[in-house]
């Protein structure tokens, strides 16, 4: 029995002419307007924006909180499947004989720079020291937060953030465009992902919701990104010239201000589109070149000066210990603990105080201590037994914060960020076989990421092991923390002053790198997979990802608000729920055209 060709007639309608000449209407109007509303909502009521957007996120994530962690924990082993199987994993994503379009060190530096450039600059430091602090295994009790029996599940969590399952999310979304764009020579776009499952009907309007949910994740995704590394690039500019007019000073420890962050995106995003408008040929790949190197520096700086060898032992025992729990990394999620719930597992003396007690004993960032103190009131009398019995029996409200907070809050993140690195990954993979895609944009970057997470990270945690850093590292910001633990290692001198440079240059380029990928990828889908997109619309499209970042970054300043990132991290999440659920569409549609054309090279 013959199997039925596969449908690959998808044609996006685009205009002959006018403003938007080779882009479809749809796609862009209806992106556009969802972003401009946006945009108009944070200007005009930010206040309004930042609280309902938190709300929404928050009421989401009780209700999906399962949802993120076991579809992207089925995403990996889909892949590792994909991979292992020998009629899959052998398939060229080109014409038979075709040679990669990248060098191995250029594709790699593009891929890493694109993928979590601004993240690992952000989140070395940062990562490993906050679960070390609170991460599952300290909320349940069973070690100590910040000590040293805690190093080895605080990094079980930041491999799981960095590892394999954040980098099999890209992977989800670029390998379904880059086989369907290559073996079938179709466009790439998101639409093309669904076709094998939706056919004929891709080429209408549910094509166009598809690309639109795609560019709408990409803008939020791109944007949390760039908010991050503008926050870091700020801390590093006031290390290095100390003018406190960026910064906010009314804090524990000085952090970015709202007038510093909005001057920050300015000249990125200025500097991005001017990336953008050169191409990936030139603007993208130089810059990903240069942001290798100076990784490398980076990463030479603290071998050379930090805790190598404590870094060292850490990677081998962490990664062990990442292994050994895998499985539960993967599909281990916690639901909501109710009010209800709550009061009927307390003891009978705590009972009347329910409602003044939950809300200590169920937050994920508070110690047992911080919970007892906190207490006012008749609540505060009770017995250090009786504490000790309401604080476990809310054990898995504060697992389920903790997970909805950090773990969610990831997975949201590369999602929401996967359109556009996963598109960007298939644009720069041409001629690669299936498996060497898989290894090489999972397993290979992961590897790399864990190595710079333990020496960086490894290096802060020790020098506040041994008491040279006096808490100043876990006290800072978390977009200062590369800088407070460099200065801790280096002291002060010139070379503080010259590595404190190099990391504020090597932040800027990863950001640009980031911000022009993510215009250019918003122009391949708005011009139904083009990959050489007119001028004007990337130059369009880098403006209004400045309005989108500036004006939330505003609105999450508005009432007093302890974290300008807020709306912006809330609408990202919020955004990045409809396109998971294509995602776990393009699973099943890639699966069946992988098998059936398994069928077809068998006739």
């Amino acid at each position: 029995m013959s199997i039925k060709e596969p449908f690959t007639d998808l044609e996006v309608k685009t205009a002959d002419s006018g403003f938007y000449k080779d882009n479809s209407l749809p796609i862009a109007l209806l992106s556009k307007g969802i972003m401009v509303l946006l945009v108009l909502w944070a200007l005009i009521w930010p206040a309004n924006a930042n609280g309902v957007l938190g709300s929404l996120n928050w009421s989401l994530l009780e209700d999906f909180n399962a949802f993120y962690i076991i579809i992207v924990g089925a995403f990996i082993f889909f892949l590792i499947v994909v991979a292992l199987l020998p009629g899959t994993g052998s398939r060229i994503m080109g014409t038979p004989g075709e040679k990669p379009e990248f060098s191995t060190f250029s594709w790699f530096s593009m891929m890493f720079g694109a993928g979590l450039g601004v993240g690992l600059m952000v989140f070395a430091t940062a990562e490993p020291l906050g679960l070390w602090g609170s991460n599952p295994v300290v909320l349940s009790g069973d070690v100590v937060a910040n000590s040293e029996e805690a190093i080895q599940s605080s990094y079980r969590y930041t491999f799981l953030h960095y590892g394999f399952h954040a980098w099999a999310i890209y992977v989800v979304t670029g390998l379904s465009l880059a086989y369907y764009a290559y073996t079938r020579d179709m466009p790439l776009t998101i639409r093309s992902a669904l076709t094998p499952l939706f056919g004929g009907l891709m080429n209408g309007f549910l094509g166009h919701v598809v690309d639109v949910l795609g560019v709408v994740a990409t803008i939020l995704g791109v944007s949390v990104t760039i908010g991050f590394g503008v926050s870091q690039f700020i801390d590093g500019l006031y290390a290095i010239t100390g003018m406190e007019w960026m910064m906010d000073m009314t804090g524990d420890a000085p952090a970015p201000g709202t007038v510093g962050l909005v001057a920050g995106l300015v000249v990125i995003m200025g500097l991005s589109i001017l990336s953008a408008v050169s191409g990936v040929g030139r603007g993208v790949k130089y810059l990903s070149n240069l942001n290798l190197v100076l990784s490398l520096i980076l990463l030479g700086t603290f071998i050379v000066f930090g805790s190598f060898l404590f870094a060292m032992t850490t990677y081998g025992s962490a990664m062990v210990d990442y292994i050994l729990h895998f499985i539960s990394l993967s599909f281990g999620a916690f639901s909501p603990l109710s009010a209800g719930d709550f009061a009927a597992a307390l003891p009978e003396a705590a009972a009347p105080y329910a409602d003044a007690l939950r809300g200590g004993a169920t937050n994920a960032w508070g110690s047992f201590d911080g919970f007892k103190s906190g207490l006012e009131g008749e609540a505060a009398a009770l017995s250090d037994d009786v504490l000790q019995a309401v604080y476990a029996a809310g054990e898995q409200g504060r697992q389920f914060g903790w997970q909805a907070g950090w773990t969610s809050f990831y997975w949201a993140w590369w999602i929401a960020f996967s359109p556009f690195v996963g598109l960007f990954l298939a644009r720069i993979s041409k001629g690669r076989s299936v498996r060497e895609f898989i290894i090489g944009c999972v397993f290979a970057p992961a590897l790399v990421c864990f190595a710079w997470m333990t020496i960086l990270g490894g290096t802060a945690i020790d020098l506040e092991l041994n008491g040279a850093a006096e808490g100043a590292i876990i006290g800072a910001s978390n977009t200062a923390k590369l800088f407070v633990t460099l200065e801790a290692m280096l002291g002060n001198g010139l070379f503080l002053s010259a590595i404190t440079v190099m990391c504020v240059v090597l932040i800027m380029t990863f950001l640009v790198t980031s911000a022009d990928s993510g215009i250019l990828v918003m122009n391949t889908i708005m011009s139904g997979g083009e990959q050489q997109t007119g001028i004007k619309h990337r130059i369009v499209w880098g403006l209004l990802l400045t309005a989108v970042i500036g004006t939330l970054l505003v609105a999450g300043s508005t009432n007093g608000g302890a974290d300008p990132m807020e709306a912006l991290k809330s609408a990202m999440i919020i955004g990045a729920l409809p396109f998971t659920m294509v995602m776990g569409l393009m699973c099943i549609a890639l699966a069946k055209a992988l098998f059936r054309d398994g069928l077809r090279d068998k006739q």
